[in-house]
């Protein structure tokens, strides 16, 4: 069913209007933004379709370019480039918030930071957010990749970009492609040893996140640092 077959209280544009953009699903802001579907698929279910593909609208805004021209529908330049800078506003908004206050104000704020930067790699990545002496974002820098271990993970590194981000202050975060999100001993060992070095420079580690496929782990909720 095309959107003009619907009647028009359900209509995405015309339920954005009369109830607030609030009421609306994933599914419905996606098909506002682009508008028309492709042969034998409407725009509400061509929208539900690219969810799906992504692993929701988190997965959504970690695709690149390259991503979304393979998906039906996005082959032209116009849609796709008008859906990924969509994207990019939402990643840069979410950055701008966290720069602008104490992330640990909002301990929420730094877990999603985490999944929308590594949330779906197909491989293991470590990452550093920098932080100030308020603790307000200085940069999010991807450190390593591959599996990870003491050996691995160089400490020297990141206390080397510590100290050329004059930061205070740090929060790791490493994802895991299999999608748990238990640390491991090898995390934990990792960790101490990281906490160990940055303490000689004066930077504290704040926390430790592990992105899995569906939640975020904190080693400093779970009293492991």
């Amino acid at each position: 069913m095309s959107l003009k077959d619907l009647p028009a209280e359900l209509r995405p544009r015309e339920k954005l209007l009369a109830r607030g953009p609030s009421a609306l699903a994933d599914a419905e802001l996606l098909a506002l933004l682009l508008r028309t579907g492709v042969a034998g698929q409407g725009v509400l279910q061509m929208a539900q379709a690219l969810l799906d593909r992504f692993g929701g609208l988190q997965g959504l805004m970690r695709a690149t370019l390259d991503e979304l021209k393979t998906f039906k529908g996005l082959g032209g330049t116009a849609k796709r480039a008008e859906l990924a800078a969509v994207l990019e506003i939402a990643r840069r908004t979410l950055a701008q918030q966290l720069a602008e206050r104490p992330l640990f104000d909002s301990p929420g704020a730094a877990k999603d930071y985490a999944a929308l930067h590594l949330r779906g790699l197909p491989h293991e990545v470590f990452a550093v957010m920098f932080l100030d002496a308020r603790h307000r974002l200085l940069c999010l820098e991807e450190m390593f990749r591959g599996t990870l271990t003491q050996t691995s993970v160089y400490p020297r590194e990141v206390v080397k970009r510590a100290l050329a981000q004059n930061a205070c202050a740090v929060v790791l975060l490493h994802n895991h492609p299999s999608g748990h999100a238990e640390p491991s001993a090898a995390d934990e060992a990792l960790t101490q040893a990281l906490r160990s070095a940055l303490a000689l420079v004066d930077v504290r580690v704040l926390d430790h996140l592990i992105v899995g496929a569906g939640v975020v782990t904190s080693f400093a909720e779970r009293g492991l640092l």
